[in-house]
């Protein structure tokens, strides 16, 4: 067995790949329509939407396959990502590159294989659109290009979800977003027992900003709040704008104490922001935080309503002692 290469261009393809916000989400139907339309097209097993992680491959779409992935060094997929056009390979066990591969000799047992390279709007490949059949197949013309409309239409579906669930002004997860992907998180966390956290976060004396320097600035305000999130929580937390200046942040694996500890280094990147960037007013913000249990789960929403009511009580506060 050969264990695919690794693009030039790694660390460009998986940051452009995550932006879509995409891996792990739920199944949806306007892929699955997709697969299933290739599958019954080309008379095969199975049809997958295949996105190509650092180390695995997970499938957005899969028919005819209950595994939602795969190691990536044993992937066909990582392979084809690695060309431009379609990868078709007619027989496994006469390929060099697969013919002992743990995918051919044992389930699912793929003989055949093609697939299609998935750009993302950045222009790096990030998965494909493929076909797998247990017997021996050629592959003609008329094929691959029926195979290149459907990754097209893949591709245009793919865009979409990163259209739906980002913000367009600042760039980070919208409400959509972090409601789809929060529970998510939510779910491992109840699942494997650990710690989580969400906190609120709303901009103190907005309107002001927007009232005595502009819309324009305001928005610019929102951006910098925006920034400075994605420098500070950007590793394991999920955050997002729900809409005008009210912001969340998922801490996942962090107890309450953790969480108001990185609020506050939050806080003084802000201020060091703000100076840095030659502001005429200094961001500050109220927030709520609320632990998540896991042996007695709350939802997403209850969190939410939780923290939100916190984050309240608190704005409260700063103005009676104003």
């Amino acid at each position: 067995m050969k264990a695919p290469e690794i693009p030039a261009d790694e660390a460009q393809r998986l940051s452009q790949l995550r932006k879509l916000n995409i891996m792990n989400t739920p199944a949806e139907e306007r892929f699955d329509r997709l697969t299933r339309l290739a599958r019954r097209l080309y008379d095969v097993p199975i049809a997958l939407v295949s996105l190509l992680e650092a180390d695995h491959q997970w499938f957005k779409s899969a028919q005819g396959y209950e595994p939602t992935g795969s190691p990536r060094n044993i992937s066909f997929c990582a392979h084809a990502i690695l060309q431009d056009e379609i990868m078709i390979v007619e027989d496994a066990l006469k390929d060099e590159r697969f013919h002992d591969n743990p995918l051919v000799t044992g389930d699912p047992h793929i003989r055949f294989y093609a697939g299609c390279p998935l750009r993302a709007p950045g222009g790096a490949k990030m998965g494909t659109l493929c076909i797998i059949g247990r017997e021996p197949r050629q592959f003609n013309e008329e094929d691959q290009a029926t195979m290149r409309d459907l990754a097209a239409m893949a591709e245009a579906e793919l865009v979409a979800f990163q259209t739906a669930t980002c913000d367009e002004l600042t760039q980070i997860t919208n409400r959509r977003g972090f409601m789809t992907l929060g529970q998510m998180v939510l779910n491992e966390c109840r699942m494997k027992n650990r710690p989580a956290s969400l906190t609120f976060l709303d901009l103190d004396k907005f309107k002001q900003i927007n009232d005595t320097l502009g819309h324009r600035e305001g928005d610019r305000a929102l951006m910098d709040f925006s920034d400075a999130m994605k420098v500070v929580f950007k590793h394991s937390d999920l955050f997002a704008r729900l809409g005008g200046d009210e912001f969340v942040v998922l801490f996942n694996g962090l107890q309450q104490q953790q969480s108001e500890t990185l609020l506050i280094q939050f806080d003084h990147y802000l201020q060091q922001q703000s100076i840095s960037l030659n502001r005429r007013y200094r961001l500050q913000f109220s927030s709520g935080v609320v632990e998540f249990d896991a042996e007695n789960p709350q939802s997403l929403e209850q969190l939410l309503h939780d923290s939100d009511e916190q984050m309240y009580l608190r704005k409260k506060q700063k103005r009676i002692a104003v």
